[in-house]
Formats: C-alpha cells, structure tokens, sequence
C-alpha cells in the first residue's frame, strides 16, 4: 500500500485513546475521523487536527459509508475505545464498511459473542484485532520464555494482586456498571487473566471466593500455575506500606514467593501492538476467547466465600 494506513477512531474522549492516536501516529499512518458522544477531544489537535469528528454514530456510519465508495479514501481500520459494552457493535460497523476492526480489551463480554463475529469476519472478509499489549511486554516474554523452557511437568505457585483506586465516579459512570463493563473481573482483570493463560496453559478449574461491584478474588487452576487473584478498584484494600508512600495502585504478581517485576514498560506498547497488527499478526478471535471465558464465569460465579485456596487480601 502506497498511501498511509487511513484510521478512523470511536471513543476519541476516553482515557485509552491517545495511545491509540500515538500509535496511529509512530506508525506513520493517518486518522481521517473520530467519533464520539462527548465532545471534549481537543487531544485529536496534538496527533491529527485535519481529521473529521463526528458525535453521533449514524452520521460516522454515513461517513464512512461514502469513503468506502469513493475507494482510495476509504478507512483501512478503525480503532475502537469505546464503553465495553459496545464494543461488539462497533465492530460490526466497522467491518460492514469494509474496515478491519482494533478493538481495546474486553473484546466483548459473552462468549457467544466470539461466535457471533467470526461469522461476520467470513460475510465480509475483514479481520477483528484486539489489544493484549501485555503480550508484547518485555518482561512477561521472558517469564513466557523461562516457563517454556522449565520443566514440562512443573507446576507454579501464583499470587496475583492488582489495586486500582477509583472514585465515587468510577460507581455512576459505565464502568461501575457490571452490565456495561463486565464488572471489575473484566474490566480490570482481563488482560491478567489473558497473561496468565498465555504462559500456564488453559483452565482446569475456576473458583470465586469474593465478588462486589469493588472487588473480586478467586483461584484459577492452569496447566502450569495454581493462581490465586485479587483485583480491587477500592483504595482501602491498598498494603499499608503502599498507603504510607501516597500511591493509590498496587501490581503485584509472585511466582513461586518471588516477585515478578513488570510496573515498568507499558509506554509503547500499544505502538508495538499496532506494528504487529499492520505486519499481518495481531491477535484474533481464538486468541481473545480464552480470556473472555474465565471473565465471564466470574461474573456468573457463586462466590464460595473465604475457603480453600483464596487470596490473603481477599481476608481484609
């Protein structure tokens, strides 16, 4: 392809989507359009200020719809940001405007509705990329790498702990809201959960022990690994040595009692991850569906409550 790679972008004002317009951007390529119900996305002006901007989707659809016609201007991808919970018709846009699909994680949120977009990848031949940017972290290859490389029959023990202080916001906005965002397992656990599987192999047995609309804390028994996972959006469940520092997030992964390190290196990633997609190998449905399982049968769990294998900050 001579010309630059024509992005458009929907969920151009949350949190995610200047990485994405950064991506867009290293990779010298172009964003065309962006939209979004919410108009406050002056950020476009820092990556790509001739692009369109639309805020209802029925008037981006119609755009993109007259690109595809006019042929050399048509969007080659569209990257999406938006809320979790329409993801799945987004991307169902996109590639019905003849536009392959880089979609944030969660993908979606059932997985049935894996199911359901491969069979409109094979309607119109367009392809569906999520982000799993912590596959391309230097760190968690090299752990992938060492577990490949160890003993066949090993088995691993983990502790997963991950604490991101949220407001009272987070509780009124989508992401407070299990329907939309899939609830804190997914929301926040997802790309963990993908991680983890990535490198011990696939589920043998999953077990909840804790699930609020804060917080959620389970086992996962993997081919390799017996994990036990914390995931939190409430401050009051941040160590209190993490507490005495004034830092309001806590990542922490142990295998076998030893500290994994991988805090840093998150700035490119999403560069990278948009370089593997253009080179012809992001990540596709099969690889998503693993990951969007174990998500969705902890949403629909019956927490056991505190016994067997569970976490300590699960206790309090």
């Amino acid at each position: 392809m001579n010309r630059p790679v024509q992005f458009g972008l929907i969920g151009a004002a949350g949190y995610i989507a200047p990485r994405h317009m950064k991506a867009i951007k290293e990779t010298n390529n172009n964003l065309i359009a962006a939209l979004d119900p919410f108009d406050s996305v002056g950020v476009i002006d820092s990556y790509f200020p001739e692009a369109d901007f639309f805020t209802e989707p029925e008037r981006f659809d119609r755009h993109m719809d007259k690109l595809r016609k006019k042929g050399e201007y048509a969007m080659d991808y569209v990257s999406i940001c938006s809320p979790n919970y329409l993801h799945d018709s987004h991307i169902r846009m996109c590639l019905r405007n003849q536009a392959h699909a880089i979609c944030e994680k969660p993908l979606v949120l059932n997985p049935w509705n894996v199911d359901a977009l491969a069979e409109i990848e094979k309607e119109t031949g367009k392809k569906i990329f999520n982000i799993l940017q912590l596959r391309h972290h230097p760190a968690v290859a090299q752990l992938k790498e060492r577990i490949d490389n160890g003993p066949a029959d090993k088995i691993y023990d983990i502790d997963l702990s991950y604490i991101t202080s949220r407001g009272s916001w987070y509780f009124y906005s989508w992401k407070g809201n299990t329907e939309k965002s899939g609830g804190v397992g997914t929301n926040i656990g997802i790309h963990f959960f993908d991680m983890l599987t990535w490198i011990f192999g696939s589920v043998k047995e999953n077990i909840v022990h804790v699930s609020q609309r804060d917080k959620a804390a389970g086992f996962l028994s993997l081919e390799k690994a017996r994990v036990r996972w914390f995931l939190s959006v409430n401050s009051s469940d941040l160590p209190s040595e993490v507490k005495a520092k004034g830092q309001h997030t806590y990542r922490s992964l142990t295998l076998n009692g030893e500290e994994f390190e991988f805090s840093g290196g998150f700035t490119d990633l999403h560069t990278q991850s948009y370089n593997h997609i253009l080179q012809g190998d992001g990540f596709g449905l099969d690889t998503v569906r693993p990951s969007i399982s174990i998500a969705y049968e902890i949403r629909n769990a019956n927490p056991v409550g505190l016994r067997g294998e569970y976490h300590p900050l699960a206790a309090g």
